[in-house]
């Protein structure tokens, strides 16, 4: 029984090496993206299903990973004012709203502590809430989009992800993504 459980924690930790995965101290998987054991500010419900949302990339993203749920609605506060939001979130278009989302860490390093990244991947009422909250915590602006914009980010981002032989994207496809979805500049490692 020990061997075998040996060989679980390998490939966990195979499985982690790769990206597809987070594991906690423990060796436990905290995160298998766009999924979350930890709440890290959003909840998403679906149809019959309610889980966490892991960040608002992943919040959005589960409309489109998993259609038959959709659509789900997404919510979270404002990190900076404490509001509460909520958005009925589908596969069809964006949903209505003046938030913005910001991303805290840049995609280059969004891996060096990937559960640190998603849980400062949040929606804010406004620029001026993302400025406030980054006044109070003495951080630096990372990357601000509208919700049509992060919506489109979510929208393919885990096409196939539930499928059998599901391949990651090499950064070149990657990269075509992003900028097809709209986003640039030397925070998503692109040209502006």
């Amino acid at each position: 029984m020990a061997a075998m459980e040996d060989e679980v924690r390998a490939g966990l930790r195979e499985l982690s090496g790769q990206r597809h995965l987070a594991l906690g101290a423990g060796g436990e998987i905290v995160m298998a993206h766009p999924f979350t054991a930890v709440p890290l500010g959003f909840s998403v419900m679906g149809h019959d299903t309610l889980w966490w949302g892991g960040c608002a990339w992943d919040s959005f993203a589960l409309a489109h990973l998993l259609p038959e749920q959709s659509p789900v609605l997404v919510a979270t506060t404002c990190p900076a004012c404490q509001r509460a939001h909520a958005w009925s979130v589908d596969t069809r278009e964006p949903p209505p709203g003046e938030q913005v989302a910001h991303f805290l860490v840049p995609a280059s390093r969004m891996w060096d502590d990937v559960v640190y990244t998603c849980g400062n991947q949040r929606i804010y009422c406004s620029e001026q809430c993302v400025t406030a909250w980054l006044e109070r915590t003495s951080n630096r602006r990372g990357y601000v989009m509208d919700l049509p914009t992060l919506w489109r980010l979510a929208s393919g981002w885990y096409a196939g992800r539930l499928e059998r032989g599901y391949v990651r994207r090499d950064p070149s496809a990657a990269a075509d993504y992003l900028r097809s979805v709209g986003l640039s500049g030397p925070f998503w490692g692109l040209p502006d």
